[in-house]
């Protein structure tokens, strides 16, 4: 595949970017050596790999969903600088 202006104004078109100059020349080599990378990796001989879906053999490793209370509510509510009742308060984040 050959890299030319028209493809890296399509791409930086895509992806919201403008490259002017230098820059463009400067994408067009990168990209250039990107798909020599990959075209090395077409080189490789994969007929005896088989395709690698799973990392592990493992599969669904849960742990129990226990419900345990680690902090209690006054032990929270011990340091809490502005607080009603049972809540704590918070300064207003959303104005109408």
């Amino acid at each position: 595949m050959k890299v030319d202006d028209q493809l890296v104004d399509k791409i930086s078109d895509l992806a919201r970017l403008e490259f002017l100059g230098e820059e463009k020349e400067q994408i067009k080599k990168d990209l250039q050596q990107i798909l020599g990378f990959v075209e090395k990796l077409n080189e490789v001989n994969l007929d005896q790999i088989e395709p690698l879906v799973y990392i592990t053999d493992e599969v669904n490793i849960l742990r129990d969903d226990v419900a345990e209370e680690h902090v209690s509510k006054e032990q929270a509510l011990r340091n809490v600088p502005l607080r009603d009742s049972d809540y704590i308060k918070v300064p207003k984040v959303i104005k109408k």
